[in-house]
């Protein structure tokens, strides 16, 4: 078996893979540009090799450079995780021409598979289904224009060597396909140094279901079940489970047989994935494979129990696949939520900064169920701009699926991040939808169910009491503790009180807590009652109960009269007040906040790579402002309404932050 591997790539995979070589006894080199110099893969490994600057094709996507750490360190093969250099064959090329082992497929399957347009040829030629569409090269705008109209709208604009969202539009009409070419051209020429486009009819009311294959080098070839990935923004993946709760057994094994006579068709060995595009009626379409492991990778393990970073490394020594198709099962129901650093109030935009708290729930491995956190950051580290938003990928792992979905439920209540916008809180509305709950999903759930963007979770009022007695009683422990000290600065003890009145989300509660030595019981005026028990004390930010038998957790930051709440994907303001001090409350008047309308405001941290108009122009709704550019992804502000430019205080190469004041209207 191999001493020593480096891992040509970052943050979660890098640590992803360290743990696997690991367990395996084998040593680990990282490598890292002047961003990452404390990252936590650098910390995680063996040996870090400095790369260059902190832009990815200055550093992580130069293969000589990496060859040179390679060398440097005598590592004998290279793990390239996904992104940057996974499915480049020159790569692989440079790899054998050093004898390294590259672990991962032959370049030429690379090469076959990872271009998209290659790849839909010969899945036809093997008699696999395939989305209608043109791959050929599309030369410009106006030629894209043309072909959308031939295939018919709405079509997909995609990258040909791309992946994870970038490249990739949607476009219903002719102004569309010729803004989306030249966006998906400019994306794809930054983040792949390729910016070939094809064009596909976009199926509609999709779900994406993939299937896992593992092939060695001695012919032998499995899959491993599917994943339904369809809960999705920007077409980037946002939730993932295994198995699919669409999927038959007869579709699965249709499916399974496609993907793996596929992966035969080029030679294929170590991991890959095939991705479809399955209608209402279980008719699946080839998509694309990808010849790397998939980010997602973590719930396939979870019901099948095989370490797909292991079996990578085995078949890149030589070893022959150890299991057969007969040999995977399914056990149990596995569910993954990729934490991305973005901010879900701001339309997703991206978001970078310093990492004040990080703390995950505990991952926990119990033959009920499975908490799994896979990351490449720590608190008090950055988010940089330069590279991908995602911070950590949560899974979940249950006997059943409405018990995953439970399990995650309380995990991503449990998560703790500040000092960046986040997408915990969409990620637990999502996990509360009646929707998802049911399994009735399409890759259009996102759209569909938040079409005006996400502004918080509305709890549901049997949700709203709980928290409504979690805070009374949180509210006691906290009298009781200030009545303490009072008494022992005055010699003299204040009273607690039993009854309050909580507010939150509009509602008042008028409640009576009783408590007794294992915890309280909160009565509401309709004789409701509801038992609280938590070793919550002042001044923690998570508190942990059980209300009437069922775990609530509840993210606490004190405020005045009451404490900041987030939980279910609900930011609450929680006031407990006396029911004197109630009444007064209510004749405070409310604060308006400042007015904006006539400011185009920045909405993340970004560089602004185009400007299009300029001080007097008039401007139209809808129409193009500015282009800002974070994160690999570039995005396109619009006037939201009719008016005249009166000022532009930002230029073409200049970086903002969230709110600077990119121009300003009359």
């Amino acid at each position: 078996m191999f001493k020593k591997i480096l891992i040509a790539n970052r943050g979660e995979i890098a640590c992803r893979v360290i743990k696997t070589a690991r367990k395996m006894g084998i040593q680990t080199v990282a490598i890292y540009s002047d961003a990452d110099a404390q990252a936590l893969h650098v910390q995680m490994a063996d040996e870090a090799v400095h790369i260059g600057p902190s832009p990815a094709n200055q550093s992580y996507i130069v293969i000589e450079k990496v060859m040179d750490a390679i060398r440097k360190t005598g590592a004998e093969a290279v793990h390239p995780g996904y992104g940057f250099l996974s499915e480049n064959k020159l790569f692989a090329e440079a790899l054998e021409a050093e004898g390294v082992a590259f672990i991962g497929p032959p370049a030429g399957a690379i090469e076959s598979m990872g271009d998209k347009i290659t790849s839909k040829k010969l899945a036809q030629e093997a008699g696999v289904s395939t989305v209608p569409g043109y791959m050929g090269l599309i030369e410009d705008a106006d030629e894209a224009v043309k072909i959308s109209n031939e295939v018919g709208y709405p079509v997909m604009l995609k990258a040909s060597a791309g992946g994870g969202g970038k490249g990739m539009r949607i476009a219903w009409n002719d102004q569309e396909a010729r803004e989306g070419f030249q966006s998906s051209k400019n994306e794809a020429a930054n983040s792949f140094g390729d910016d070939r486009i094809f064009i596909e009819k976009f199926v509609t009311q999709p779900r994406h279901i993939e299937i896992q294959v593992l092939g060695d080098k001695h012919g032998n070839c499995i899959y491993l079940n599917e994943r339904e990935c369809s809960i999705q923004r920007r077409q980037q993946k946002v939730v993932e489970e295994a198995p699919s709760p669409f999927l038959d057994e007869e579709t699965r094994k249709a499916m399974g047989a496609q993907s793996v006579a596929l992966a035969k068709a080029v030679d294929y060995s170590s991991a890959g994935t095939v991705e479809f595009i399955v209608d209402g009626d279980r008719n699946f379409y080839f998509l694309e494979m990808n010849t790397r492991l998939q980010v997602e990778h973590p719930v396939t393990e979870l019901i099948t129990g095989i370490d797909l970073v292991e079996q990578m490394i085995r078949v890149a020594w030589g070893e022959k696949l150890s299991m057969k198709q007969e040999d995977i099962g399914i056990n149990g129901w596995a569910i993954e939520n990729r934490l991305y650093a973005e901010d879900p109030y701001r339309n997703f935009l991206p978001s970078i900064g310093r990492l004040t708290r990080y703390r995950p729930p505990a991952e926990k491995s119990k033959s009920d169920y499975v908490v799994r956190n896979d990351t490449g950051v720590y608190e008090g580290g950055e988010i940089s701009m330069y590279y991908d938003p995602m911070i950590a990928k949560l899974c979940t792992w249950a006997p059943t699926r409405e018990e995953a979905i439970d399990r995650m439920r309380v995990a991503l209540d449990s998560f703790e991040v500040e000092g960046i916008g986040h997408n915990l809180p969409f990620l637990s509305a999502v996990m509360d939808h009646e929707r998802f709950v049911s399994g009735n999903i399409t890759t259009a759930f996102i759209e569909e169910e938040y079409p005006e963007g996400f502004e918080g979770a509305t709890l549901k009022p049997a949700a709203l009491r709980q928290i409504a007695a979690g805070c009374a009683a949180m509210f006691r422990v906290a009298e009781i503790r200030r009545a303490r000290v009072s008494g022992r600065i005055s010699n003299h003890k204040r009273k607690v009180g039993k009854k309050w009145v909580v507010t939150l989300q509009g509602e008042s509660f008028a409640v009576k807590v009783k408590a007794d030595d294992k915890g309280s019981t909160v009565k509401f005026e309709d004789g409701e009652k509801l038992r609280v028990t938590s070793d919550w004390l002042p001044g923690q930010s998570l508190a942990k109960m059980k209300i009437n038998g069922e775990t609530v957790v509840l993210k606490v930051d004190q405020i005045s009269a009451g404490y900041r709440i987030r939980s279910r994907g609900a930011e609450l303001k929680v006031r407990v007040r006396s029911p004197r001090n109630a009444e007064l409350a209510q004749l405070m008047p409310e604060k308006l906040p400042p007015d904006t309308s006539k400011m185009l405001l920045c909405p993340m941290p970004g560089l602004i790579v185009a400007l299009d108009v300029k001080e007097g122009d008039e401007v139209q709704e809808g129409q193009p402002l500015c282009t800002v550019e974070a994160m690999k992804m570039e995005n396109v502000l619009r006037a939201e309404k009719k008016g005249v430019v009166s000022k532009v205080n930002a230029g073409v190469g200049e970086s903002l932050m969230v709110d600077d004041v990119i121009m300003e209207f009359e």
